[in-house]
């Protein structure tokens, strides 16, 4: 089986129990986007509610792994959760923007950032009531 053209590197830490820091490195395209997609499934089937997706290392982006990051943005949702993208390099920045995911999906210059919209709730605008 070849390898990967740019194969992906994922790592994971776990910043708080319902939190998951996800450090991306590569290409995340149709050839690499099943791995992220596994790292995101595991988390939350271990009960994590809070994604912060570190994309600072990926040159490139199509759009397979944004409809992953839209599919765990709809599974969080579910249990209050929320996703976060954090300091995406310009070239993953402008897809986020184009395409209108860096509307739902919060973008934030770093992790404490992204704890702190966390905290805050910022995530998910209270919804006002009739």
């Amino acid at each position: 089986m070849p390898l990967a053209q740019n194969p992906l590197s994922v790592e994971v830490e776990l910043p708080r129990e319902d939190v998951a820091l996800i450090t991306v490195d590569g290409y995340l395209d149709v050839d690499t986007a099943t791995e992220f997609q596994a790292h995101l499934a595991n988390q939350l089937h271990h009960g994590r509610r809070h994604f912060l997706l570190d994309l600072s290392s990926v040159p490139f982006m199509d759009s397979s792994g944004m409809n992953i990051i839209l599919r765990v943005y709809q599974e969080t949702r579910k249990t209050e959760g929320s996703v976060h993208v954090i300091n995406p390099t310009s070239a993953v920045r402008r897809i986020l923007d184009l395409t209108g995911v860096s509307i739902t999906v919060p973008i934030s210059e770093n992790v404490d950032e992204a704890l702190a919209r966390v905290d805050a709730g910022s995530a998910l605008p209270e919804e006002p009531e009739v």
